[in-house]
This record gives C-alpha cells, structure tokens and sequence, in this order.
C-alpha cells in the first residue's frame, strides 16, 4: 500500500489525533490534506500549543484542549501519541464503541516500501539504532532514520524507493499496540523502566515482546543472550532468532571473546575487531555494537562493521565529553534516564568518578545502582526529586564517600566541579528522567554543557 492509498481510505473519516507532539504534527497536515475530518485532542492549554493551533484550525482542524481532552472521543480512526497510554478510560470507552485505534508509526509499517530494521530494549536503544544506520550507509545504503529518535518518517515514505533501509528505534510506548513487525529487529535488553506509566513490569515487558511477535515473524530477531528477560523472547520470535553476548560463544549472532569481537552463522565465527578499537568507551558500547553486528552480519561487509567501530564517535548526550579543564574531565549522560543506562556508565571508566544524578522517579528502584554508586564513585551529587531515594540506596549499599546534594541544578554541577581535582571525572548520569525541571533529556544535557563550558 502507498502512502497516498492510506490517506485516500481516510477521506471523508472522523479522525482523532491524540497529542500535538513531533510525530503527529506531519500527520495532522497529510491527514487535512488527505480530507478527513480531523480533531486534534491534548492535555495541553491552546496558549500552550501556540501559533500551531489558529493555523490549523484555518484548514479545517478542529481542537479538543486541557484536561477532559480524552472525553467523549467520537472518531472513526484514533491516532495515538506514544506518550499516551491506549488504557485511558477515554481511549478504551472509544475502541469499545468500534474506533480503530493506530499510531503514525503503525501507518508507516503498513506504507513504508523498503526493509524496516527496528530496535528497541531498555538502554542502548540509540546508540545502536545509529550505529546499524551508519553501518549500512558506510556499505553504501540509502538510510532513513526515525522513530523514537524524533524524526517523523510517514510524510516521506513517498520518497524511499525498494532498494533504501528504515531503521526505526521504537520504545515501549509505541509498540504496545502494534500489529506489524519489522523484517529485522534488535532487542538491545530489557530491565526496569518506565514504571510510571506502565501498569506494571508484565505490561512493560510485553510491550517490548511485540516488536517480534507478529506474522510475518522477522526474518532476523536478534536477542540479548545475557538477559534473561530477551533470551525468553525466542519462543516468540519465529525461525530467525540470533544472539549477542559479551559472556558465551553463539553460534548465531555476535559475541566477545579474548577481547574480540566476532559474528558467527551456523557455527563459523569470523573476527571483526578488538573491543579496544572501538572508539566510543564502556562495556554497554560493546554490548550495543555486538548487537549491531549480529543483526547486520551477513548482510553488509565485516569491514563496514569495523570502519564505523573505529571512526563512529558517539551521539550527543551518551557519554559525551565536554570539555576538560585544570586535568578535570566533564562527560554528559543526560540520557541515562533509569538506573541501568546509569550504573552502565558508572562501568565505562577505570577509576572511580564524581556522579550528578537525581531527576524525577519512574517508579524504578534504586537498589543496584546504590552498589555501583558503592564501587564506582568518588563524590555523589544529587539533585532532583530523587536526589533522598538515591542517597538511601547508596548509603544501603555501604557507600561511604562524600554526598553533596542540592535542590538546583546549576549549583549542584558547581558543586561537583569544586570537589574535582586534576585528574578527576565528573560525569552527568542522572538514572532518572528529566521532567521535573527540564522539557527532555536534551535540554537537561544541553544545560549541564551549557554551565561546564562556562566555567573560568
């Protein structure tokens, strides 16, 4: 189906779109175009949402704003924002009464004309959605990326032809009510997140279960053997089940030994590099490009896989190093928004460091970050909602250096830089999200640069 079949099935149709976010607002405008009636509906205040709203409302939307925005949904076809759970009594009390609830993403699946490769899990999933997009294109594919990374791809599937490559990062949020799978997917692990939202783990686990269990199953499901939760996902994989694993040999898939990495087909492993040669540190990036590889290999040149470990210098707020000043490194990890992505971090340098975390609570405990706060920090500093949970799970775990804490954040990272001394780490990894001060992970990794690059 075409892009332009989709939306001509859509015409004259009661539409909802729930959530004005960056993935709908393309949407709204093919769906106005496509002539469907359209009524956008969120939480958020018409001064809220801005200029974006009289100019839409010009073509013909219609909007449903504030806090009843899920009342008396009366559509046809719902189009739901990730960020908002399909178990609203609203979104429920309309799908009993015979809506058809989607999402933009859903639609791409179903009109995207080449080969979508997706990614999901609890950590990693960015850093490997990227780095298979770089892979492929250093073995001259064309490549769209998109999904939870932020770019809308449905209004461009137009202009990808059979020979291109999609490679979408999707999270929980989206996949839980999807109903296609992709020919290749990644399932980087899966641990405590977002718990929040979800109703609890089952919910969660499950969301990230669907992005394989769909027919046609993948062709290439690729699974985190050193996660008890991914390697039970096989059963619902199909045929094409491969692994990754930093701890055992595979005999499909990639994994590490000696020191290496390699990828392994029926039994036949091939080298592709030394762990040392990647450039991005930590064993979490090895984790990432082991999965990586096992999803890619056979498909692209092993020389496509190790040029991009070599030379693939990271993306923006993952370990990122910002500058270094008086013999102090600033590294910022805005994106480790739960207590996993955090202790990964913890894990990628030698000696011990000085960590700012706190945010707002997902409802994820604390407990084994405390014991790697426990081994792998100099200096603690806490800042956020959560700044008393974190403390409380260090100070269980035996951690008995320094804790700074401070509700602002500017003073917080102030505070971190003048406990550093030459030689010393100061890292930004908050194991939590951003929301209770910040927009999103980036605006809370831009600020903390923003203050570092200030200091004199």
């Amino acid at each position: 189906m075409t892009l332009s079949q989709y939306l001509e099935a859509l015409r004259g149709k009661r539409v909802a779109v729930l959530g004005l976010g960056v993935s709908n607002r393309p949407l709204v405008s093919l769906l106005l175009d496509a002539g469907a009636e359209v009524t956008v509906r969120d939480g958020a205040s018409r001064e809220a949402l801005g200029d974006i709203v009289p100019a839409l409302e010009a073509r013909g939307c219609r909007f449903v704003l504030g806090p009843d925005y899920l009342k008396d949904i009366d559509a046809q076809v719902i189009f739901r924002s990730p960020g908002i759970m399909p178990h609203e009594p609203g979104i429920a009390w309309a799908v009993a009464n015979g809506a058809v609830l989607t999402s933009e993403m859903e639609a791409f699946f179903q009109v995207c004309p080449c080969e979508i490769f997706a990614v999901t899990g609890s950590d990693g999933k960015t850093t490997s959605t990227t780095v298979i997009a770089e892979i492929l294109k250093a073995a001259g594919r064309t490549v769209h990326v998109g999904g939870n990374i932020g770019t809308p791809l449905l209004d461009k599937a137009d202009a990808m032809s059979p020979e291109d490559v999609a490679v979408l990062e999707l999270s929980s949020f989206q996949l839980m009510t999807m109903r296609v799978s992709p020919a290749r997917c990644l399932v980087t692990n899966v641990a405590p997140n977002h718990l929040d939202k979800h109703r609890d783990m089952d919910e969660y686990v499950e969301a990230k279960r669907n992005i394989l269990r769909h027919e046609p199953h993948p062709t290439v499901a690729v699974l985190n053997a050193d996660n008890d939760i991914t390697r039970s996902f096989a059963k619902s994989a199909g045929e094409g089940v491969r692994y990754f694993s930093r701890r055992d040999i595979v005999e499909n898939g990639a994994y590490l030994q000696d020191g290496t990495l390699y990828g392994s087909l029926q039994g036949k492993p091939e080298p592709i590099l030394r762990a040392e040669e990647i450039f991005i540190p930590g064993e979490h990036n090895v984790e990432n490009y082991l999965g990586a590889f096992a999803l890619l290999y056979g498909l692209v040149p092993v020389e496509a896989m190790a040029r991009t470990a070599r030379t693939f210098r990271g993306v923006e707020h993952r370990i990122e190093l910002v500058r270094e000043l008086r013999g102090v490194k600033y590294y910022n990890d805005s994106i480790a928004s739960s207590p996993s992505r955090t202790r990964a971090g913890l894990r990628s340098f030698k000696d011990k460091v000085i960590l700012i975390a706190g945010g707002k609570d997902k409802g994820v405990p604390f407990d084994t970050l405390g014991e790697d706060i426990r081994e792998h920090v100099k200096v603690l500093v806490l800042t956020g909602l959560t700044a008393d949970k974190i403390e409380k799970a260090a100070l269980d775990a035996g951690y008995t250096g320094p804790i700074l804490k401070d509700p602002d954040f500017e003073k917080a990272v102030l505070a971190a830089a003048g406990a550093a001394q030459a030689g010393d780490t100061v890292i930004l990894s908050p194991a939590c999200t951003s929301f209770d001060r910040f927009k999103n992970f980036a605006e809370r990794g831009n600020t903390f640069k923003k203050i570092v690059m200030e200091l004199s």
